[in-house]
């Protein structure tokens, strides 16, 4: 039996295809946890008495800790599974706040292919838009993969 990867290859992406995750809400134990494993303990993100002064009036989830949970969803897709070489470049955006509670999934769009000098690979660039529970764009970037071909 062969331990066939059973991600898409770079010749089984389409530009112009739009890719949508499945959702996951935001919980107290991502921040809080998100926190301890990164050492990010801004009070934007763990005081609340702190938080309800400023303009979003309360804590918010760390950008990172989003963009980190988009990259899990994209995973959990199976697309790029055992087929993804390299994440040569990511790019991000933050255009809105994610509170605790709020429900977020990812949509990749294929924004172009390039095949690489060598046979075996491409570049695969994704327009990547992290939206919450009311379709807000809060997160909006590029991820540049390179993948296997077929």
């Amino acid at each position: 039996m062969s331990n066939k990867p059973r991600g898409r290859t770079f010749d089984q992406f389409d530009v112009g295809e739009v890719i949508t995750t499945a959702r996951r809400t935001v919980t107290e134990a991502d921040i809080v946890n998100f926190a301890g494993l990164s050492g990010d303990f801004n009070p934007l993100h763990t005081d609340e008495v702190f938080a309800k002064e400023t303009p979003f009036g309360t804590r918010i989830a760390h950008g990172m800790l989003v963009a980190s949970i988009a990259t899990g969803l994209a995973n959990q897709l199976g697309v790029f599974e055992g087929t993804t070489i390299a994440l040569l470049e990511q790019t991000v955006r933050y255009r809105g706040a994610v509170f605790p509670g709020d429900t977020i999934h990812l949509e990749l769009r294929v924004a172009d292919k390039k095949e690489s000098s060598k046979p075996d690979r491409g570049v695969v660039t994704f327009e990547a838009t992290i939206k919450n529970q009311r379709g807000e764009a809060v997160i909006e970037g590029q991820w540049v993969l390179l993948m296997r071909r077929g």
